[in-house]
């Protein structure tokens, strides 16, 4: 599944029961709930990073990039738009592009 089929699913989730999907129940508690997950998830993925355990850190930052979805959707945020600024930066040293912020 690429990210792109995900947020497409999540997106199709919106208007799903929230007692018969996990995403349509996030996302009917809304964006703070959303961004709290999302933290959450953020929190564990360093905590396995540092810890150096690959495989709970492989499984974590599957669960980052869900809830991240799951926020900019939120958010009404598309993940094409997140992309197009990726694009636009490609090519660009991250100091020059921090620099220019």
């Amino acid at each position: 599944m690429t990210l792109n089929e995900l947020a497409a699913t999540i997106q199709s989730r919106k208007t799903a029961d929230p007692e018969s999907s996990w995403t349509a129940k996030l996302l009917s508690q809304g964006v703070e709930k959303c961004a709290e997950k999302f933290g959450e998830e953020s929190i564990e993925a360093i905590i396995e990073a540092v810890k150096g355990d690959r495989e709970r850190l492989t499984s974590e930052a599957a669960d980052v990039l869900y809830h991240l979805l799951v926020m900019l959707s939120a958010c009404d945020v598309d993940l094409a738009d997140v992309l197009d600024v990726l694009a636009k930066r490609q090519g660009t040293s991250g100091l020059v592009e921090k620099a220019n912020r």
